[in-house]
């Protein structure tokens, strides 16, 4: 669907344009699968020693490995990307890239493969902005993105230090499309979302801006994993729409933030850990909104081939009426690392704390780009616990309600945002009435 993006106060550039139909220039977008070379796997590297870490089991469960990094984590992996029924041009790209290769792309030999010392990226990136500037802005989100995750993959990372790459590398992506909309007025307004993952050993962490969806499926069981950053959801959690009423909402194509559409971006950051058997989904809002949450249960419920479920959606979002771009990545997790799910274990969405690196734990002061809580944010103090007293790269699980994203460049409720825009539809509204008369 078309979206826009609510901007912060004297931001230099104007509102994102809904996605309009518009001609537009060619931009080279991910290749698909079926188009291209396989090639020989390379093979994998010598694991490498790691260095001792504190004591503590917090910390050993978080950071500390083995002398070496344990092996036997296998990814089968598709991913599709169609313009759907609608559009003339998808503003849609995807990203599967090998951070021990730094390989990118996905070529037929990659489709099974074990997992490497460094990890693995995914990403899905929905462009918006109109007259090309969509194709540009998601183009240069997972270029960005996977040219600084390669960059800094030398030497076996932590879990702590890859989740904080992904932070830092979305957050650095959204600054440099934007100066680019500010210097190319013709690309003024062009922004993106992104969800990106990272897998290092049988954890996943998922960055998030805009409003692309990841899901993991467990023993039959659907789980959402990230968090729409849209109006429509804000909504629905302040309990002032429900989940049916969002269906038929009149606004529900605003977000509230996007690459490119403000200098700064807060990446809401989550972890899944993976058991034998999970699937990913990453998926644009090109078919998490064609289909009901039931109807994608199903269908990756029916298979446990990627190809087959990457074509069953799209074949299914197209045939629901294809209203935007539709993109999938379908990641198949197995290997003798992975424990087996265990009965009536949770799933559910999980936040995760970077420590900081530029202060001693405990303190609440100003947090560097990348750290997720605010000492100026009530919201991120829930039950008396102060965020930074979490040892380093500590798993914190949070209510969704305790969980406020903030607009970038303002420290407005999103409350009072959504009641502004809701003000100011309402204003044109009466003024279009009062016209017509």
């Amino acid at each position: 669907m078309s979206r826009v993006t609510q901007p912060p106060p004297n931001a230099e550039l104007q509102q994102p344009e809904a996605k309009a139909d518009e001609p537009t220039a060619t931009t080279v977008t991910m290749p698909m699968a079926m188009a291209l070379e396989p090639t020989p796997i390379a093979p994998e590297p010598t694991p490498m020693a790691m260095a001792p870490v504190p004591d503590g089991a917090l910390a050993e469960a978080l950071v500390a490995e083995p002398v070496a990094r344990r092996a036997g984590v296998e990814v089968h992996l598709f991913a599709r990307t169609d313009v759907g029924q609608v559009r003339e041009h998808n503003e849609d790209n995807f990203l599967v890239a090998d951070l021990t290769r730094k390989s990118r792309g996905l070529l037929e030999a990659n489709r099974t493969t074990p997992l490497g010392a460094n990890g693995a990226l995914f990403a899905v990136c929905d462009g918006m902005g109109g007259a090309a500037a969509g194709e540009v802005a998601s183009q240069m989100a997972v270029d960005i993105i996977y040219e600084l995750m390669a960059e800094t993959a030398d030497g076996v990372p932590d879990r702590n230090e890859l989740a904080r790459r992904l932070v830092r590398s979305i957050e650095i992506a959204g600054h440099r499309i934007f100066s680019e909309a500010r210097n190319d007025r013709s690309r003024r307004g062009m922004g993106t979302t992104v969800t990106g993952a990272a897998l290092l050993d049988e954890y996943l962490f998922l960055g998030q801006v805009g409003d692309s969806r990841g899901y993991v499926l467990r023993q039959g069981r659907l789980v959402q994993v990230t968090r729409d950053q849209s109006l429509v959801n804000q909504l629905i959690e302040a309990g002032q729409l429900t989940e049916e009423e969002a269906e038929t909402f009149e606004h529900n194509n605003i977000i509230l933030q996007a690459l490119g559409t403000a200098d700064t971006v807060q990446v809401d950051l989550t972890y899944v850990e993976l058991c034998k058997g999970d699937m990913l989904l990453l998926c644009s809002d090109g078919l998490s909104g064609m289909l009901r949450f039931d109807e994608l249960r199903e269908i990756l419920r029916s298979s446990r081939e990627p190809l087959d479920l990457c074509k069953q959606l799209t074949e299914r979002a197209n045939a629901a009426g294809g209203h935007d771009n539709i993109t999938v990545i379908i990641v198949q997790f197995d290997g003798d690392n992975l424990k087996a799910p265990e009965d009536g274990q949770e799933l559910t969405y999980r936040k995760y704390a970077l420590d900081n690196e530029n202060q001693e734990p405990g303190r609440v002061d100003d947090a560097p780009p990348g750290n997720l809580f605010r000492p100026d944010d009530p919201s991120t103090a829930s039950g008396g616990i102060q965020p930074m007293s979490i040892p380093p790269g500590g798993w914190r699980e949070r209510p969704l309600e305790d969980d406020r994203i903030d607009i970038p460049g303002t420290h407005v409720p999103a409350w009072i945002v959504a009641l502004i825009v809701l003000g100011v539809v309402g204003a044109l509204f009466v003024a279009a009435a009062l016209l017509l008369k």
